[in-house]
């Protein structure tokens, strides 16, 4: 299958949410609709992986992932893409590093949940991400406080805008980051495969 290389114009600003989508779910159209909006992006690609380094199981194939994501974000500024597995990167920083090349001119904001700055520091090349790209931090249930407190946070204290300023984010030169709340959303892609496996394994007794 062939991955369609995403088309942003100079000086657009794009945010990044990458991920197993695994499967995608409501929750990550929420998130992103709701960064779109507070951060005052043009797009949001979402970056469908080949797998994640710091999971042990494998996901479903990645051309499934990418049609259902597809379908469920059905939007004209939220863009579906494999376009990791076409550059053969397996980490955010050489994502990055490949991205800013082929678009020069475009201004990438990475997003993450608050649960992924929790255990940012585990990340390959982590402080290196912060220096390349303004990051957009969105809460996630029961992950304001262990984000909040983070090595990341920490870290990086004195480069957080406040929320107020969230649509100044794109533009802030990195390292810079902001922590937004919005309205929750519980769904999550590891309970969506274990409902799934469940009505699998009912259906065959």
């Amino acid at each position: 299958m062939r991955w369609d290389i995403p088309y942003a114009a100079p000086g657009q600003t794009v945010g990044l949410l990458g991920g197993s989508f695994d499967p995608a779910h409501e929750g990550h159209l929420h998130v992103t609709l709701e960064a779109l909006k507070r951060f005052g992006l043009d797009q949001v690609w979402w970056l469908v992986s080949p797998g994640n380094p710091l999971k042990a199981r494998g996901p479903a194939p990645l051309h499934d992932r990418i049609a259902e994501a597809r379908a469920l974000a059905a939007h004209p500024r939220i863009t579906v893409t494999g376009i990791e597995a076409r550059m053969g990167t397996r980490y955010t920083a050489q994502t990055l590093a490949r991205l800013q090349a082929l678009y020069p001119r475009v201004r990438f904001t990475w997003l993450m949940g608050a649960d992924n700055l929790a255990q940012f520091h585990l990340w390959d090349r982590w402080e290196d991400i912060m220096g390349t790209v303004p990051v957009g931090v969105i809460a996630r249930p029961g992950q304001r406080l262990s984000a909040r407190m983070s090595k990341a946070a920490e870290r990086f204290a004195r480069f957080r805008l406040p929320a107020a300023a969230s649509h100044l984010l794109p533009h802030a030169a990195p390292p810079a980051w902001c922590f937004i709340n919005i309205p929750m959303s519980h769904q999550s892609s590891t309970a969506i495969r274990a409902a799934r496996a469940a009505a699998g394994g009912a259906a065959k007794m």
